[in-house]
């Protein structure tokens, strides 16, 4: 059983929505109640932080699942769209599109019209999210699902082989091919990507790290396929069953290999793909059945409020400084309170800001929609 509503799966709104409030800050609430309580290098607070190079913590998740969740979503968006009798070349052009609105979204979100073009950084998240998307999208139009698996494998294994086996020709002799120095990805970006990069020599939404991104959202289209599959004996939980031994098969592979090609999410290493895919099938498969499989779906509103807007609110942090608001609503009662909490106060007043304009929007019927 799917339970949708104007034709959402709501198990991806909630998810999606669950996925944005570490970035709409929820992260940096967490790590004020840890500070608040003494527990400065805790377990929590590392997780709610990148990890400096190589290893994977849970903000590595954010982006990577953001993506996954984008696959999902298409083979209904393409089928709701061959229901209106589009044509392929017009699915096509409205892929291109989004791309590029994405790309230049991003561009935006980098500074463009404060800043101008003389230093702006065109690689973006955004930038990626259009690109991956409309390169697995493109796949999933002309190619069938075997075809897919086997692209995906092929382009795992050429770019894990490519940073193994081709450090960059500007490091020195015997460098580590998988570090910051060292790897042909940053190589590419120095001499092909246009503007300034985000860490000067290497940027993490490069150009070679955004083709194995594109098996990220592979994997989440071939998790919608699945669940737009109404054969009867892949109903509710069946479902739910395979995701789960996918995820435990990824999750095998990207622990099989992590010694020879290190989880690395600003080079998308190929274990990086399967680590975050494996986490990435298993949070769709607790959100699908707890939502669709077994309907509770009232606790889903506040994830599906942030979820229907995602883009909106992420646009939103880089141009309204919601942080000023937050003092400006919250700061007499963050000091009347122990100086400890006062930025819980704070992170949690701007939480709820953040939220309260999505609600406003979500009440007007209001979403941005790309």
């Amino acid at each position: 059983m799917n339970n949708t509503a104007n034709g959402r799966l709501l198990s991806l709104d909630a998810l999606r929505g669950f996925d944005m409030l570490f970035i709409m800050g929820l992260a940096g609430l967490v790590v004020a109640v840890c500070n608040a309580f003494g527990c400065d290098d805790c377990f929590l607070v590392e997780q709610m932080q990148h990890v400096k190079w190589h290893g994977l913590a849970q903000h590595d998740t954010i982006f990577p699942l953001f993506l996954f969740i984008a696959g999902v979503s298409f083979p209904f968006s393409h089928a709701a769209q061959v229901a209106k009798g589009r044509t392929r070349a017009q699915i096509c052009l409205k892929l291109f599109r989004r791309a590029a609105t994405l790309v230049l979204l991003g561009a935006i979100y980098n500074g463009m019209l404060r800043e101008g073009f003389s230093d702006l950084r065109w690689a973006s998240v955004l930038g990626r999210i259009g690109l991956a998307w409309a390169g697995a999208a493109l796949l999933y139009l002309f190619c069938g699902v075997k075809t897919r698996i086997a692209v995906a494998f092929a382009i795992l294994v050429v770019y894990g082989c490519a940073l193994a086996f081709f450090p960059a020709p500007d490091a020195p002799a015997g460098i580590d091919p998988f570090s910051l120095e060292g790897n042909i990805a940053g190589w590419v970006d120095r001499h092909l990507l246009p503007g300034r990069l985000y860490l000067k020599t290497f940027d993490p939404e490069g150009l070679c790290s955004t083709i194995p991104a594109i098996v990220t959202a592979m994997l989440g289209m071939f998790c919608g396929e699945l669940i737009r599959c109404e054969r009867p004996p892949l109903l509710g939980g069946r479902k739910v069953a395979i995701m789960v031994r996918f995820a435990i098969v990824l999750a095998l592979f990207a622990a099989l290999f992590a010694p020879v090609c290190p989880i690395n999410k600003n080079l998308w290493t190929p274990t990086f793909v399967l680590a975050v895919g494996s986490y990435s099938v298993a949070m769709f498969a607790l959100f699908y059945w707890i939502v669709d499989v077994k309907g509770w779906r009232r606790w889903t509103f506040p994830l599906r409020v942030v979820g229907m807007n995602a883009i909106t609110i992420y646009m939103l942090q880089g141009i309204v400084d919601f942080r000023k608001a937050a003092k400006y609503f919250f700061g007499s009662l963050a000091g009347a309170v122990p100086d400890a909490f006062g930025p819980v106060v704070l992170s949690a007043g701007y939480l709820a800001l953040c939220w309260l304009v999505l609600w406003f929007l979500y009440r007007k019927n209001t979403f941005l929609k790309v």
